[in-house]
């Protein structure tokens, strides 16, 4: 993790969002949050490999992640952006969907893509529960998905 009051971008290893998110496998979906810029934006990063248990029943040979998940990695990334902004390490920070709007889902996400989540944030400040995020999923430059997303963030 970097500054960013000496102007440089925020990273999150996976021992840190831990400590941001509550999520555990098998619902944690994001591996590393990089390039972090304040609650302005951030990059997250799954690596997405074929042990993960949705892929037992999605769809036998020929695992696909869920839609849902892509969305669900994106906003986890969008917390823990915020959560390392705001020093929310070790907070107890729950964070709860309140609206899904404008997802669209464009590429096939399978075993070995790298599944990039860039995270942009639309409305929300610190000290504030309610924050709005717009964010778009990648694999090698092409798109997989995009969406709007409400989510609460609250503390104990």
């Amino acid at each position: 993790m970097t500054d960013t009051a000496a102007g440089t971008l925020v990273s999150a290893d996976i021992q840190l969002i831990q400590r941001i998110l509550p999520h555990r496998y098998p619902f944690l979906l994001v591996d590393r949050v990089v390039d972090i810029d304040g609650t302005s934006s951030a990059r997250g990063i799954k690596n997405v490999t074929m042990n993960e248990p949705h892929f037992q029943g999605h769809f036998p040979g020929l695992p696909i992640m869920p839609g849902v998940t892509i969305v669900e990695a994106m906003a986890q990334a969008s917390a823990v952006m915020v959560g390392v902004s705001l020093n929310m390490a070790d907070q107890d920070m729950k964070v709860y969907f309140m609206a899904i709007d404008k997802a669209k889902f464009r590429r096939k996400v399978v075993p070995g893509d790298v599944l990039q989540m860039q995270i942009e944030t639309l409305r929300g400040k610190p000290g504030g529960k309610v924050w709005r995020f717009g964010g778009t999923a990648t694999v090698d430059g092409e798109m997989a998905a995009e969406c709007e997303f409400t989510a609460m963030m609250d503390l104990g």
